[in-house]
């Protein structure tokens, strides 16, 4: 068996290319939707991700802020310009890049930021929404990980998903909304014993770790579907996820790659987040 590797960059461009055009509908009303980003200090990966962001943010037209703080910023001062975004009705999304210098409280941050523009789907409230099913801003990748396996024609219904990691941006909400969809659902992490015995059992299998090619075909059971959420550099410092791709695509019936696979949908569930906060604006 040879899998079939879901492409994330196709779907990735067919949902910009839908987000556009909802944009443009939204202009036509007179609403723009509105990214703010903030960035404190100078992180080489955050200014990357940002900058990304902000690219494709002006590629679907939609309007891009960017807020530089010194590394050195207070938290008050922080708090104070989130305060501001909150308040300002061009503005529809609010996004504070991770991580934050050490004196700065990240959770208060994310808490600080109002659940109608929190895009990122960190706040207490809208995960509180995201658990009992309601309307609410998902959490980007494991979003991204829902529409990837929708657009490859993948239901989740019945199926046993296990998922690596219990991470709180990917790992937990991303069990949680197999779970919305009706599949059986298994957590596993670094204190898990036999953790073999679990991945073997998936139909659905997610990894989520943060090692190089932690997932080995030893791990997966014939014909399941392996989503790799892992960005990391081997030791020849190539990109690479947590799945050995090479042997494990021999045995499993869908794949994702590392690039070109849960790494694109990210940015655009972000956007399209953006884009439902600036549509339900025109009804607060």
């Amino acid at each position: 068996m040879t899998a079939v590797i879901i492409n994330g960059k196709e779907i990735a461009e067919k949902k910009k290319q839908e987000i556009a055009e909802e944009v443009k509908r939204l202009k036509s009303q007179g609403v723009t939707p509105g990214l703010a980003v903030i960035l404190v200090g100078n992180n080489h990966a955050s200014r990357t991700y940002v900058t990304n962001k902000q690219k494709t943010c002006q590629e679907l037209g939609m309007n891009s802020v960017l807020i530089e703080m010194p590394e050195e910023v207070s938290e008050n001062e922080l708090l104070s310009k989130i305060e501001e975004l909150n308040q300002d009705p061009q503005i529809h999304g609010i996004l504070v890049q991770l991580p934050l210098p050490a004196h700065i409280n990240e959770t208060k941050v994310i808490e600080s930021i109002s659940p109608d523009k929190d895009v990122d789907g960190f706040h207490p409230i809208n995960i509180g929404r995201m658990m009992t099913g309601q309307n609410t801003f998902l959490p980007c990748t494991p979003y991204g990980i829902m529409v990837l396996l929708e657009e490859s024609g993948i239901s989740v219904e019945g199926k046993h998903v296990v998922v690596v990691g219990r991470s709180n941006i990917v790992g937990k909400p991303a069990g949680q909304l197999f779970l919305n969809q009706h599949a059986t659902v298994t957590y596993c992490h670094s204190r898990t014993k036999d953790l073999m015995v679990h991945t073997k059992q998936a139909d659905i299998l997610v990894a989520a770790v943060g090692i190089p090619n932690f997932i080995t075909a030893e791990h997966v059971k014939e014909g399941a579907i392996v989503i790799d959420v892992g960005i990391n550099r081997n030791e020849a410092g190539k990109l690479c996820g947590d799945v050995a791709f090479d042997e494990v695509s021999k045995k499993a019936s869908f794949i994702t790659p590392v690039p070109k696979g849960v790494g694109p949908m990210t940015i655009t569930m972000l956007m399209y987040n953006t884009l439902k906060s600036a549509a339900e604006s025109i009804n607060r």
